[in-house]
């Protein structure tokens, strides 16, 4: 197997220290307070399935401060006859929610699924926020002079109002939303249950958005590189650069993650290096998690790990 990060042996000791400064906790209590003061305006409209054994929503919320429209997709069993649990997904960098049938799997299970499409990303949901001239081409150099203007402070509390959006829905239990996505939506899944505590437990597959220090110098395709773009234009921003994406590493978030949690990583991943997965994974602080290890696996979900993912959460459910 070529390595392309380290070997596995340091992988599994690899911790370095947490990067996060002394108002990071200030900065992300405020920020929920404001998340919690903000009305989410939550409108859920019926949305035609293909067949008569689903019922499909439409969900638009106000998103974080700005109040963009962020959509969702939400997806039952029409069959269902009592509460059930619900996976709230979060896509990949540049994605979209998907697809019904992307999802069929999960309500066969017995889950709901309310997918939920990133803001100004390709899916439905806007981005009205006004960020400085000179971000480079993408997303992740947006507003990144500062914490609080930064593009993925929006995203992270609108993925915060999504879990919200649910508690209220009588057709599913409150006390088991689960958080699921792969690569940037596994960051969001890492961050989303580290801040809001309605979270039950957490999927995160090969997860984006981690250890930007060691990222941004190892990671040789993907969006990071997007870090190294904006910083050949501004090398004197480094020092404040870090500073701000610091708010914003899941693996600085990752201790005030307390519930179960199930993270993957691939070992020849080029996009979201191992190291990075291992960083942010030994920061989380639940005694109940796992860490599902591929030889030979690059930045992508395998047949085995789909399967391994949904027997995990079906166990952390309760739902048989």
């Amino acid at each position: 197997m070529p390595i392309t990060d380290m070997p596995i042996s340091e992988l599994r000791s690899y911790r370095p220290a947490l990067t996060s400064t002394k108002t990071f906790k200030v900065f992300w209590r405020e920020n929920k307070g404001l998340a919690e003061e903000q009305s989410l305006n939550a409108k859920w409209s019926d949305a035609k399935p293909f067949t008569e054994r689903l019922k499909t929503e439409r969900l638009t919320f106000d998103g974080f401060l700005d109040k963009s429209p962020i959509e969702g997709l939400f997806i039952r069993d029409a069959k269902a006859d009592s509460r059930t649990p619900v996976l709230v997904h979060f896509h990949g960098y540049g994605g979209n929610k998907g697809r019904v049938t992307d999802f069929l799997g999960w309500v066969l299970l017995g889950f709901s699924v309310l997918a939920v499409d990133v803001r100004g990303q390709s899916g439905a949901s806007a981005d009205l926020a006004s960020y400085k001239p000179g971000f480079v081409k993408g997303h992740m150099t947006k507003g990144i002079e500062d914490e609080s203007t930064y593009y993925y402070r929006y995203v992270y509390m609108d993925c915060y109002r999504a879990v919200n959006c649910l508690l209220d829905r009588e057709d599913i239990d409150p006390s088991k939303v689960g958080v699921m996505g792969s690569s940037q939506g596994g960051g969001l899944s890492i961050t989303t249950a580290a801040l809001n505590s309605k979270v039950a437990f957490l999927i995160s597959g090969v997860p984006y958005l981690c250890n930007f220090q060691r990222a941004v110098n190892v990671a040789t395709v993907g969006p990071y590189l997007e870090i190294l773009d904006y910083l050949r234009e501004h090398p004197y921003e480094e020092e404040d650069v870090f500073r701000t994406l610091s708010y914003f590493d899941a693996m600085n978030l990752a201790p005030l993650v307390k519930v179960p949690a199930l993270v993957s990583v691939g070992l020849i991943d080029t996009i979201c290096p191992p190291s990075t997965v291992f960083a942010a994974y030994h920061r989380i602080s639940s005694t109940k998690k796992e860490l599902a290890v591929y030889p030979g696996v690059a930045h992508e979900d395998t047949g085995f790990h789909i399967e391994r993912r949904m027997e995990w959460a079906v166990r952390q459910s309760g739902y048989r």
